[in-house]
């Protein structure tokens, strides 16, 4: 169960008031076949105002691009709808207020995560706490070595990887994020 804020839940009402009126309604369920399924996917009919349609768009570029193809826009959909329209506006500003499906976040337990280096027991742990910054350093570059000498190594530069990476992308994951 995800949890919505106050002004979501608005949001989605308002945009389901809007639906309900009968000729956005007729005009929600056909307009995907109208203006094509890449075209659907970055606009969303917003409201009739005075025989005007609103559309919302994802960007502006789409918003401009749109507007040039409104009179044939505007033909087809004379043709479905009982009410004619007189005109079609494009914009961006309902665009945030008219996502179907808010973005979420996928959520994977570090264990699965290629770069998971497993349980760590070997931690070397400081009981008191170095004089100078270099001491400092040496600990925990001595540290480190420790913790990375048992994993093997890259092919392409030679650093210590951790399995996942080299199961995944057979290199380390800055040599893959390179081949990109």
């Amino acid at each position: 169960m995800s949890f919505q804020s106050i002004p979501e839940i608005l949001d989605i009402l308002q945009i389901e008031a809007l639906y309900q009126q009968q000729p956005l309604k007729r005009l929600l369920d056909c307009w995907q076949e109208v203006v094509g399924k890449v075209v659907a996917t970055h606009t969303q009919p917003v409201s009739i105002e005075r025989d005007v349609l609103w559309v919302a768009t994802s960007s502006a570029a789409w918003a401009q691009n749109l507007t040039f193809e409104r009179q044939r826009l505007l033909k087809k959909l004379n043709k479905v709808l009982p009410t004619p329209l007189v005109d079609i506006r494009f914009s961006t500003a309902h665009w945030q207020r008219t996502k179907k499906k808010p973005y979420r976040q996928q959520s994977i337990s570090s264990r699965e995560h290629p770069s998971y280096l497993g349980n760590m027991s070997n931690h070397t742990f400081v009981k008191s706490f170095p004089k100078n910054p270099d001491t400092a350093f040496a600990n925990w570059a001595k540290a480190i070595k420790a913790q990375f000498s048992s994993l093997p190594l890259c092919p392409n530069c030679q650093s210590p990887t951790p399995k996942g990476e080299l199961e995944r992308w057979q290199v380390c994951s800055i040599c893959a994020a390179k081949s990109f």
